[in-house]
């Protein structure tokens, strides 16, 4: 079986509430997702219930372990002691930030060493590809329905992998002559998409990188500003002439439309975009534009200017080979709603607006 058919198999199990086991250099740790599993699933998985806790320093943070700090880096592993009361109601609420308000949570907790950390940093990895909370109860050395290795999971987000698949022609609202190419790998499940706008002029095209927004683009949400800046792309690139948007299905920063929405509740309680995610225990941004490379290299486009405000989308298609000569600002207006979310973008994440 191949090493990207295997990390597909992982992703189902966990969504199914199944144990998974991920082998390190440093050893092989069960796990089983607190989130899609059950107390019948943990009972046959941890029948001695010793099984500690694997969170993200992000979400350890919230618990004010003793030996996390406000520096830590929020998607890396954190193994929590297993106390009597750790049942898996009590789990269910370690591993949901949303509850916090709802069930206060129990304590004291104490972060034990975790010995096999490649396979728990794995194990974050995975859950973020499947769109599950990063939280597992976790068995050192144990058995699972289903075993690999970490080197596999790298494999599932290869950028190299991708290929076009199809293409067509697609007029579109604000650009007639646009032709659509869609892009895939043999193991995700989504398919990233091109929109060629006009004809090639022999200069480098004004491209867009724009991350798939169900809710911005589709429903009309006033939470964010992406629903706008798609339409204010096509425009723009529409007006210089000749460019390229990118359609990348990488929502919610990475970490897929349920965890998103788990996010926006976290607003709501009054955290902010960056702080949402951290507690979720995610990164502050997880997309991965070495895709929009790839799929700038197979349009046979290694020069760009690149529509944006966020220069970490510059360093990225730079470090994969496709020359930026020119970042073209991105300015929309604000509404009530997205104000604050602007606002940590351009001071928390650098973004230049």
């Amino acid at each position: 079986m191949s090493d990207a058919r295997r990390t597909a198999l992982a992703i189902d199990a966990l969504r199914r509430g199944w144990s998974v086991a991920l082998t390190g250099a440093d050893g092989t740790l069960a796990l089983l997702p607190i989130e899609t599993a059950d107390p019948v699933r943990l009972a046959a998985f941890d029948p001695a219930g010793s099984a500690p806790v694997l969170l993200s320093a992000g979400r350890a943070l919230t618990l004010k372990l003793a030996n996390q700090s406000a520096a830590a880096v929020p998607d890396s592993p954190v193994l929590i002691e297993r106390a009597a009361w750790l049942d898996f109601a009590a789990a269910t609420a370690l591993a949901d930030p949303q509850l916090d308000l709802q069930t206060p949570l129990k304590g004291p907790f104490r972060a034990i060493p975790l010995a096999e950390a490649e396979a728990g940093t794995a194990a974050l990895r995975l859950a973020r590809i499947g769109g599950v909370l990063p939280a597992f109860f976790a068995m050192p050395g144990g058995r699972a329905d289903l075993t690999l290795d970490i080197g596999d999971i790298g494999a599932h987000e290869d950028a190299d992998r991708l290929a076009i698949a199809t293409r067509a022609r697609l007029p579109v609202h604000g650009a007639e002559d646009t032709e659509i190419v869609a892009f895939r790998t043999p193991e995700m499940p989504g398919e990233h998409v091109a929109l060629l706008i006009g004809a090639p002029n022999g200069q480098p095209p004004l491209v867009r990188l724009h991350s798939e927004c169900l809710t911005g683009d589709v429903l009309g949400s006033l939470k964010c500003d992406c629903g706008p800046q798609l339409d204010a792309a096509v425009a723009a690139i529409q007006a210089s002439g000749w460019g390229i948007l990118l359609y990348l299905r990488q929502e919610g920063r990475g970490i897929g439309l349920i965890n998103k929405l788990r996010a926006y509740a976290l607003q709501d309680q009054g955290f902010d975009t960056v702080d949402a995610n951290t507690r979720l225990g995610f990164a502050v941004d997880s997309r991965n534009f070495r895709v929009a490379a790839r799929m700038l290299t197979l349009l046979a486009q290694p020069r760009v200017r690149l529509l944006t405000n966020n220069p970490e989308k510059v360093a990225q298609l730079e470090s994969a080979g496709v020359a930026v000569v020119e970042r073209v600002p991105h300015f929309l207006p604000a509404n009530p709603h997205n104000e604050r979310y602007l606002a940590t973008k351009r001071d928390r994440t650098g973004h230049q607006l």
